[in-house]
């Protein structure tokens, strides 16, 4: 296979680009190393599409590797001909591929099997081949009964002949491709209720029909939970004359009585062999639909959730509500240091809530915090409810609370990494320690979590979670990466994310960095224990050394390009001092021709424009141009929303009908698909992502359920 030529009809890109991608993968670059400094070589795609085209190019090799393998064992039973051959060549997905060889495959004990050892396999060709056109079968059949055999009728060698035809009409693979197709195009998803009086969240799945061509990702995994938990009966049902009408056409050859005799075995494959097996494939494509489809905008969600800006350089005291054990609390500086450790119990007694308050003010007060963020787990409300009195009663000006998903704390607080982190504290204060820093810098706390336990996403406990952990792995990569990490701050969890850094390096670094104070440069990477050339290579550029010997050490520009990067400054009339003072400004107006410019420097115009955007804003975050998080000083409760009343809120989480916006009450709201925009759209994540910012009105409330239904039309 031309996996060049295939990739680059396939993504529509040059066939020099994606041979280019080809190589460096194969020579073991990082994906976010070849999107970034490697640009000239792909025509600037950037770290997803990549990513894409690596996962389909393994998908290829896997395939050209099973199609290789298929035809060797086909052709150790002595049945390749030229036709399987070419079929073999012309199947394009690995479902085609093990149709071609079901017909081969080893199989268990069948009816058709238990036929030919009896003998009956000449009779069933026979038949097959309709070529007898007076003979009856049943009359063809009397020559095959040998009770030695256990064949003691005509009748039993005519039905263990038809036994094999069934299985040869059941394993062709034209009629599977054709069958499924049909089925595909034409066929319903039903699903009905095991108990119709059973109360479940599948009361809208108990008499439910859909095309299969029509029917959405989240109601096939709805559906299939609904099974799974005993609550629903599924199948996909389809009209059988269209189907049958087709296997006559492929498998009956005229109106002879052998003929009549191949109908019959047919339509006893279609239903006992066909039928139950094309509709177990089709609920399979349907499933890895909806799975690629959630794990994309899990993904989605995902990215934007860790891409949120983060709120630097504030003292942050974060809250872990509870009830019983109290309220945990932590205080951290604007790194992340934890400062002050305590618990309060603001909704005991009200000597206790007396206690509580005057005891987090002078937390407040002592380390001139500014932020609370709250955890919004069991207890938050009152926490919230708490926290909006401390800061009235304080009249301090610049305190605010935020309400943070306290999502997967607990799995951190537990786990052997904040241990090794925080192993001075009790575990519940490390979820306050958790909390607090989501506030601070999102990407950097998030990383410690098992990405599946963020607590966005839809259905993802059904996923594959294989599959579903890589593609969350590369996300969280992907923006590790985009964004970098200071290398004498960063936390072992997070420069294991950076590329081409295992865990065991990441420990390294920290190590070295304990043991022999900061770093002073990106070069001094290269005396930390088992970090090679290769991984420097990787891993430099996406590191940063702030106040460090060399300037451009705190700019994304890569060690491969210093040498460039300090002639343009030279021809521009610069010197690295000047990248310190916050970057260059007008560098880029100065760097007038820059197809000139790049000839004379021996680099690409990509290499270039990136060299003159660091230059011009040194390390810049690309997380501080998107909205910054809403901080509350008051609080409401659900029972004060009116219909009709207008919000502002944060979107936390995209699903495929709808988003839930957090407008502080909470309780978030659901924005439905429908009232997203006044346009059509076909899915929420055309109009709104994890942290926008948005306006909203309150269309329905239901506060027994805590449901409440937003719009954001008109807006």
């Amino acid at each position: 296979m031309d996996f060049i030529q295939k990739l680059s009809q396939e993504f529509t890109i040059k066939p020099e680009y994606a041979g280019n991608i080809i190589t460096l993968l194969d020579e073991g670059n990082t994906i976010p190393f070849i999107a970034r400094y490697r640009k000239e070589l792909h025509g600037s795609m950037d770290d997803q599409l990549i990513r894409e085209v690596s996962e389909r190019l393994d998908y290829l090799r896997n395939f050209e590797a099973r199609a290789k393998e298929i035809t060797e064992l086909i052709d150790a039973q002595g049945k390749l001909t030229e036709e399987i051959t070419a079929a073999i060549e012309k199947a394009e997905t690995m479902a085609d591929l093990e149709n071609i060889y079901r017909p081969y495959r080893p199989k268990r004990k069948t009816r058709a099997s238990i036929a030919k050892e009896k003998g009956l396999e000449p009779l069933a060709e026979y038949v097959l081949n309709q070529e007898d056109e007076k003979s009856f079968p049943i009359d063809l059949a009397q020559n095959y009964v040998d009770s030695e055999k256990g064949v003691e009728t005509a009748e039993d060698a005519l039905q263990g002949a038809l036994d094999i035809i069934a299985e040869i009409c059941s394993d062709n693979a034209d009629i599977r491709k054709r069958l499924f197709n049909l089925v595909w195009l034409n066929g319903t998803v039903t699903s009905v209720a095991v108990d119709e009086e059973a109360d479940s969240v599948y009361t809208g799945y108990y008499k439910f029909s859909e095309a299969v061509k029509k029917i959405s990702g989240h109601r096939v995994l709805a559906i299939n939970r609904g099974e799974r938990e005993k609550f629903l009966k599924v199948s996909v049902e389809v009209d059988s004359e269209r189907p049958l009408n087709m296997i006559r056409k492929l498998m009956v050859k005229g109106d002879s009585p052998c003929s009549e005799a191949v109908m019959t075995a047919c339509e006893d494959a279609y239903t006992r062999l066909l039928l139950p097996s094309i509709e177990r494939e089709v609920r399979a494509a349907l499933t890895e639909n909806a799975d690629v489809a959630a794990m994309k905008l899990f993904a989605t969600n995902l990215h934007q959730l860790l891409m949120q800006p983060p709120v630097k350089d504030r003292v942050v005291i974060g809250l872990d509500p509870g009830y019983r054990t109290g309220c945990k609390v932590a205080v951290v500086d604007g790194t992340g240091r934890v400062l002050d450790t305590t618990v309060i119990y603001p909704t005991h007694s009200e000597a206790k809530i007396r206690e509580s308050k005057e005891k987090l003010k002078a937390l407040i007060l002592k380390h001139d915090a500014t932020v609370l963020s709250i955890g919004n787990g069991t207890a938050s409300k009152e926490t919230e409810i708490f926290a909006a009195e401390v800061i009235a009663e304080l009249k301090k000006g610049d305190l605010a609370y935020m309400m943070v998903s306290e999502a997967g704390a607990s799995i951190y607080s537990a786990s052997k990494l904040a241990a090794d982190e925080l192993p001075e504290l009790d575990l519940t204060l490390r979820s306050a320690v958790s909390i607090a820093r989501r506030l601070q810098d999102p990407l950097a706390e998030l990383v410690k979590i098992d990405p599946k336990s963020i607590g966005i996403g839809q259905y993802q406990h059904d996923m594959p979670q294989k599959r579903l952990g890589e593609t969350l792995d590369g996300v969280v990569e992907d923006c590790v990466n985009s964004v970098g990490a200071d290398l004498n701050t960063a936390s072992p969890a997070l420069l294991s994310r950076i590329a081409g850094l295992s865990s065991t390096v990441s420990k390294n670094i920290v190590a070295y960095r304990e043991e022999n104070g900061k770093f002073e440069s990106r070069s001094e990477l290269k005396k930390v224990p088992k970090l090679g050339p290769k991984a420097f290579e990787q891993c430099a550029g996406f590191l940063r050394v702030a106040d460090g010997k060399e300037a451009l050490d705190n700019t994304a520009v890569h060690p491969e390009s210093y040498k460039a990067a300090k002639e343009l400054l030279k021809l521009l009339g610069f010197t690295s001092k000047d990248i310190k003072n916050g970057g260059i400004k007008g560098v880029k107006e100065k760097a007038t021709n820059k197809k000139e410019l790049a000839e004379t420097l021996g680099i690409g115009m990509p290499t270039l424009e990136d060299i003159l955007d660091e230059l011009a804003q040194p390390g810049r975050d690309p997380r501080e141009s998107l909205p910054q998080p809403q901080l509350r000083t008051d609080v409401m409760g659900i029972e004060d929303l009116k219909e009709g009343m207008e919000l502002t809120g944060t979107v936390r989480n995209v699903i495929d009908f709808g988003a839930f916006v957090d407008i502080g009450v909470h309780q978030d709201g659901l924005v439905h698909i429908s009232q997203i925009s006044d346009k059509f759209i076909k899915h929420p994540s055309e109009a709104l992502k994890v942290g926008d910012i948005v306006k909203v009105k309150v269309i329905g409330l239901d506060v027994k359920k805590q449901r409440i239904s937003l719009t954001m039309k008109g807006f």
